[in-house]
C-alpha cells in the first residue's frame, strides 16, 4: 500500500537520493480536547478540518494547535500545577521551552476552540469566554500583538497547567517542506465553557466519538495526518476522560521516515525492535 500522497512521494524519493535540504522543525503544541459523550457514545474528541486554502495539512482533520511564541518562554505568568522545570522533564526540553510549549497549548486552544485553561486562582477556571472583550483578546493573540503570558498578566489570570497532560511528541519527517517539532497534550473542556468554531484556519469543527473518528479515517471519509490517527487509536482504548487523564504515556520523540520499496514509499517509525509501519503504531502507557 502506498502511504503517501503524490507530492510527498516525490519529495520522499528526492530526499532519499540526497536532492533535498532538510528544513528546520518549528516547536509547536497540539491539544486533544476530550469530553465524555452522552447516551453511551463513549469518549468524544474535538476535530477541526483545515481549510483547503491552507498551505499546511489542507483538508486534514486535526486537533487545535500551533507554533510556540518565544515571548511566552521568557515570561513567567502565574501558574498552577507542575513547574516549568517539571514539565521540561516530561517534554524533553529545558524549563524555558517547556513554559513556551504549555503556553502555546493554552493559547492555541483558546484561539482555535474558544476554550481557555486559566482562572482567577489556582483552583478556578474562567466560566465563559464568549463575550466581546474575550473576542478582542482572542484576536490580539491571533495577530500576535500580545503574548499569552502578557494577556494572562493583564487579566490577572492563573495558567492552569494542571488541566493538561502530556500525551505524545512527534517530529515531521525530514523530507517535508514544512516541519514541526510538536508536543501533544490532552485536556477536557472546563465546566461552563464550550468549544466553538472560531478558527479561521478551519472550515469545519465538530465533536465526534473517538471510535467514530477512527472509523471515518479508515473508510477514507476523514483524512488525517499520521500522528492524529495514531493518537485517536490510542485513545480508543479508554472509556472516559478521567481514564485518559490518569494515563501515564511515554512521551518520547517519534519522527516518521520514508522507506523506499521499488515504486512504493512507506512511512515507518523506528521502535526498540526495529522499524514499524505507521499503520501499526500505537503506543502504550509508560
Amino acid at each position: 500500500m502506498n502511504a503517501l500522497p503524490p507530492d510527498l512521494l516525490e519529495r520522499a524519493r528526492a530526499f532519499a537520493h540526497g536532492r533535498l535540504t532538510v528544513a528546520d522543525a518549528r516547536h509547536a503544541a497540539t491539544v486533544i480536547l476530550l469530553r465524555d459523550g452522552s447516551g453511551g457514545s463513549g469518549l468524544e474528541v474535538y476535530l477541526l478540518r483545515r481549510a483547503s486554502t491552507m498551505a499546511f495539512a489542507a483538508g486534514q482533520h486535526v486537533f487545535p494547535g500551533g507554533s510556540v511564541d518565544p515571548r511566552d518562554g521568557e515570561h513567567s505568568p502565574a501558574w498552577s500545577g507542575r513547574s516549568a522545570s517539571a514539565w521540561g522533564e516530561s517534554l524533553g526540553c529545558d524549563a524555558t521551552m517547556a513554559r513556551a510549549l504549555v503556553c502555546a497549548a493554552v493559547r492555541e486552544t483558546f484561539e482555535e476552540a474558544g476554550v481557555l485553561l486559566a482562572g482567577t486562582s489556582v483552583d478556578a477556571v474562567v466560566a465563559d469566554t464568549t463575550g466581546a472583550a474575550w473576542e478582542t483578546d482572542r484576536q490580539a493573540l491571533l495577530d500576535r500583538s500580545v503574548s499569552l503570558a502578557e494577556l494572562l498578566e493583564q487579566r490577572g489570570l492563573v495558567l492552569r497547567s494542571d488541566l493538561l497532560r502530556a500525551w505524545a511528541h512527534w517530529i515531521t519527517p525530514e523530507f517535508e517542506l514544512r516541519r514541526f517539532d510538536t508536543r501533544f497534550f490532552v485536556a477536557t473542556v472546563p465546566t461552563g465553557q464550550r468549544a466553538r468554531d472560531v478558527s479561521g484556519e478551519a472550515d469545519q469543527a465538530v465533536w465526534m466519538s473517538v471510535a467514530g473518528a477512527v472509523r471515518g479515517f479508515e473508510s477514507g471519509a476523514l483524512p488525517m495526518l499520521p500522528p492524529t490517527i495514531v493518537a485517536l487509536r490510542e485513545l480508543a482504548a479508554y472509556s472516559t476522560v478521567a481514564e485518559v487523564l490518569e494515563a501515564d504515556m511515554a512521551v518520547t520523540p517519534l519522527m516518521p521516515r520514508a522507506v523506499l520499496e521499488g515504486d512504493d514509499v512507506f512511512l515507518v517509525v523506528d521502535g526498540p525492535d526495529g522499524p514499524v509501519e505507521m499503520d501499526s503504531v500505537v503506543r502504550v502507557r509508560a
